[in-house]
């Protein structure tokens, strides 16, 4: 009898597998662990090279933060930056120098010894006065001013931080603060530290206390206003002229002393404006300023080195 087509004989016995000397599960399990073994080294490979990067970026950074510090100070570690108040009211912030006999001797570097120390006598909530920042250094600067204590704020701001920027070498930086509250007395400190170097900082203390007589009315940067001078040369007690002069306070001034503009800023006068005749209500500031913000960029050395002092009284006002 023929067999049949279909064969009784199990598949496996009569075409057995033919035996390769791997196990079927081998091959996934080593794709897995070559992949786990092929991640561990990207990621230890990510990890030494990320902190080769920050090494490297770190000593780069201490390298230019030396570098820049050194240049922002002279050989004594004083900051290239001086900061003032514009009243003849200042001496040794710490009292750790002593106030110069002629400060046109000063050194050509610069305008004081040391840090100051201003006092600021108010006529009332709102009084206006002027912080004047001197670039001694050969770098432009950008500087960040910081009012602390409370009570004062920069005018053009409502803040107590401001950043000026590129003050120019040589070049002087005037900007207004302003009295939020009528305080009988009170000390605030303003810091101008770089904008890079934080810790390169130059310090102004002030301290704040209440007139006699308060007024309505404060002047402020880009009033209108008439006033009565006289200037003297600060050394020798010389007097060099007197007169009437009306102009704007502040940024926008005429005249060619820009110290005498912003000396105008934080005068006072009641609500009769001075236009009221046989009534004199304005107040007087007197001031020193420095050849930087007087006579600096005369040709006569004899005046571009002279310190002045400016007594102005304000007449009428418009504002």
């Amino acid at each position: 009898m023929s067999r049949s087509w279909i064969s009784d004989t199990p598949d496996e016995v009569e075409h057995p597998t033919v035996p390769l000397g791997i196990n079927q599960m081998a091959i996934p399990r080593a794709a897995i662990l070559l992949s786990l073994a092929t991640a561990a080294l990207l990621i230890g490979s990510t990890v030494v090279v990320g902190y080769s990067v920050y090494v490297f970026v770190k000593e780069n950074e201490d390298a230019f933060s030396v570098t820049d510090q050194d240049l922002l100070k002279d050989e004594n570690n004083r900051w290239f930056w001086e900061v003032d108040l514009l009243f003849d009211t200042c001496d040794s912030r710490l009292g750790d120098w002593d106030w110069p006999d002629v400060l046109s001797e000063q050194d050509d570097v610069f305008l004081y010894p040391g840090e100051l120390r201003c006092d600021w006598e108010h006529q009332g909530d709102g009084d206006r006065a002027s912080v004047a920042v001197y670039n001694r250094g050969d770098q432009t600067l950008d500087i960040v001013l910081e009012i602390t204590g409370g009570e004062v704020v920069f005018a053009s701001e409502g803040d107590t931080v401001l950043t000026v920027n590129e003050i120019g070498v040589n070049e002087t930086a005037i900007v207004e603060i302003q009295l939020n509250n009528g305080v009988t007395e009170h000390d605030i400190q303003i810091q101008a530290s770089h904008l890079n170097v934080r810790e390169a900082e130059v310090l102004l203390d002030v301290h704040i206390f209440e007139g006699s007589n308060p007024r309505d009315l404060h002047v402020s940067d880009g009033d209108t206003l008439e006033v009565e001078y006289t200037v003297w040369n600060a050394d020798s007690g010389e007097e060099i002229d007197s007169g009437d002069w009306g102009d704007t306070a502040g940024d926008g001034c005429n005249w060619s002393i820009i110290g005498f503009c912003w000396s105008m800023v934080g005068l006072d006068i009641d609500g009769d404006r001075g236009l009221i005749p046989g009534i004199d209500t304005g107040t007087t500031h007197t001031t020193l300023l420095p050849p930087e913000i007087a006579y600096g960029n005369s040709d006569d050395p004899q005046m571009s080195d002279m310190w002045l002092r400016f007594e102005i009284k304000v007449v009428r006002v418009t504002i």
